[in-house]
């Protein structure tokens, strides 16, 4: 698998709600992914909701050979655009369906469950053995190949496991955010895949120089000297920067390229710029969602 992922949330309508002004343009992009070499496409069906995956079924499919689209359950949208936990067992049941038949398939990839929070629980009033049992009820059945976590404290991962193998956690991960370390670290070890998402900060990555340096040396961005490091960061990693143009997703997979490039000193201090030792990884912080609604309200 292409270590360069490709995030679909911004190809949904202004706040990831409903339908991009330009429908097509965002079905060229993710041809466009394909034809650069993308093997993995991270979406939801939160997104828009239903509206990226539906996206995503009317652009590639039927869907290229290794091509693989994890998507994401558990999650939803209220009446006003916010997003909301919706991990009822029957909720969740109907949101693998659907997913299915936006996605134009028979049977999901990957399918992560959203456990709300990389916190040490979720924060939800439903069992993880409730929610995860549907999925591990409908991977039996044949409507899932591989199942996902998403906001995953290493606990809960642990707890997953007791149920079922875990193929790939996506938790929150980048340059100033180290919380999902310790997961990271539990992934690397149990050759899970780890998918960080936010992986440019937000956007609050600009100005540091411990990123501007090797960009300069190396006539590259930031940005793809932030996703280099996270490529070099761990073997587990895959990265799913998203973008709703071209170029910039042209940029974001040359990024593989300056990861390559990096020096052992410009890793060094890319990595020193947060103590790992203390990053927090057990206490709750900002609620994922509240995350995803500040960045849905700055999406363009």
């Amino acid at each position: 698998m292409n270590r360069i992922g490709y995030g679909a949330m911004q190809l949904a309508g202004p706040n990831v709600w409903g339908p991009p002004e330009d429908p097509e343009s965002a079905r060229r992009v993710l041809r466009l992914a394909v034809e650069l070499g993308v093997t993995f496409f991270d979406t939801a069906n939160a997104y828009g909701p239903r509206t990226v995956n539906r996206l995503i079924g009317e652009a590639l499919r039927p869907f290229p050979e290794g091509v693989v689209v994890g998507n994401k359950v558990g999650a939803g949208r209220g009446p006003d655009g916010s997003w909301i936990i919706a991990d009822h067992p029957d909720t969740v049941r109907r949101q693998v369906h659907e997913a299915l038949a936006d996605l134009g398939v028979q049977a999901s990839e990957l399918t992560y469950l959203r456990l709300g929070g990389d916190g040490p629980a979720p924060p939800s009033d439903v069992p993880l053995e409730d929610s995860l049992g549907v999925l591990v009820e409908l991977r039996d059945q044949g409507f899932i190949r591989r199942i996902g976590l998403s906001g995953a404290a290493p606990q809960m991962l642990a707890r997953a496991q007791e149920m079922t193998p875990i193929a790939a956690v996506q938790n929150r991960f980048n340059l100033l955010d180290r919380s999902g370390v310790q997961v990271l670290a539990d992934c690397e070890a149990q050759g899970i895949m780890f998918v960080p998402y936010f992986p440019l900060a937000s956007g609050r990555l600009a100005g540091y120089d411990e990123l501007t340096g090797p960009a300069q040396r190396l006539g590259a961005t930031p940005a793809q000297v932030a996703l280099a490091w996270l490529l070099r960061r761990s073997p587990a990693v895959v990265v799913i920067p998203g973008t709703s143009n071209p170029d910039h997703l042209c940029a974001n997979i040359a990024a593989a390229e300056v990861a390559e490039n990096l020096t052992d000193a410009e890793l060094a201090r890319l990595t020193g710029l947060v103590d790992e030792s203390k990053a927090v990884i057990d206490q709750p912080h900002q609620s994922t969602l509240d995350a995803l609604s500040s960045l849905a309200r700055n999406h363009r």
